[in-house]
């Protein structure tokens, strides 16, 4: 009996574990549900060639190489918001402002607790995201 809860345990821990593939994973979700980026920013910047800690626009923590950091300020991108956004655990400052995202922000966001910086003005989101504020502990 114990090595089954053992085990159970052992598959729940390591299918929640996150990396950098799942990070590069989101952003490439991200990529997919903009449909229009009239400046060409994120084909010409996010090559899928180059670790995504080399994208434009991305900081990467130095010591286990996630996404802290993800600054698409000002870019006349236009689209949505994937639910894998959530999925950036390590994130903790996020610009997304001045573009022309729409529709309802994912409830997944909620997952982004060491927010300590977040934008998202002047796009055409649905919803109030004042309402997540205690999702966010660390948010300034």
């Amino acid at each position: 009996m114990m090595a089954v809860l053992l085990l159970h345990f052992i598959v729940s821990f390591s299918s929640k574990t996150t990396d950098i593939s799942t990070d590069r994973s989101t952003l490439l979700a991200l990529k997919a549900h903009v449909v229009s980026d009239p400046r060409n920013f994120l084909t010409t910047n996010w090559p899928v060639d180059i670790s995504i800690c080399n994208w434009v626009g991305v900081t990467c923590e130095s010591r286990n190489q996630r996404v802290i950091a993800l600054n698409l300020f000002n870019l006349s991108l236009s689209g949505t918001i994937p639910p894998d956004m959530g999925n950036l655990s390590f994130l903790t400052w996020l610009n997304i402002g001045y573009n022309n995202f729409h529709d309802l922000l994912p409830v997944q966001l909620t997952n982004l607790y060491r927010l300590k910086f977040i934008s998202m003005s002047d796009n055409n989101f649905h919803g109030e995201i004042s309402s997540w504020v205690g999702y966010f502990p660390e948010l300034q």
